[in-house]
């Protein structure tokens, strides 16, 4: 991420996120722990308050934690111990370095301008078999909320053809719909794909 506004929402709204974010794990974040496989290494791509991240390790994998947000990453260290830095879309590097890469809500942050660049540097930061497990929220367009968060909107198939053209090959879906920080429900998908080699 690298919109300025949006980090300092996230960094004035820590607590709330927190409260938003502190449940049990979903069926995206457990079918992707079980499809990595003991030991992989993730990288969570915007970790937040490190909630995903202290379940991926519980469960057996070695996790990077990252975060454009400083507050964020702070929140994740202090209540986790997760080692967790600080890092934007565009310093994602390396190549065949993660078993799974969890974007969990992160790169709906990124302008669609970017939004491919963003997609091929995670593909080449995964390993051959290396699984992407994306959310993104339903729509179309760019906006900002009524907090001031930068969004970018995807069509489920409108996401997929992203992912296609970036080499991944798509896996499975979830649909769902979720009340956000702003208090509004709104639907959204998660995209798990691979990299086959």
């Amino acid at each position: 991420m690298d919109d300025k506004k949006t980090i300092e929402v996230y960094d004035s709204k820590v607590e709330d996120y927190i409260k938003l974010t502190d449940r049990p794990p979903g069926k995206p974040l457990t079918d992707f722990i079980s499809k990595v496989g003991p030991d992989g290494l993730v990288l969570d791509l915007g970790c937040g308050p490190g909630t995903s991240a202290a379940v991926m390790r519980l469960s057996g994998l070695k996790v990077d934690p990252v975060d454009a947000s400083t507050k964020m990453v702070e929140i994740a260290n202090m209540k986790y111990q997760l080692n967790a830095r600080k890092l934007r879309f565009d310093e994602i590097s390396g190549e065949h370095i993660y078993d799974g890469v969890w974007a969990n809500f992160s790169l709906l942050h990124a302008r669609k301008n970017n939004f491919i660049n963003y997609l091929n540097l995670i593909y080449l930061a995964l390993k051959p078999r290396g699984l992407f497990s994306i959310g993104m929220k339903l729509g179309s367009g760019e906006h900002r909320d009524g907090l001031g968060r930068f969004y970018a909107y995807y069509g489920r198939d409108e996401l997929i053809s992203c992912l296609s053209r970036c080499g991944f090959v798509f896996d499975t879906e979830y649909i769902g719909e979720e009340k956000g920080l702003t208090g509004h429900v709104e639907p959204w998908i998660v995209a798990q794909s691979r990299k086959l080699c």
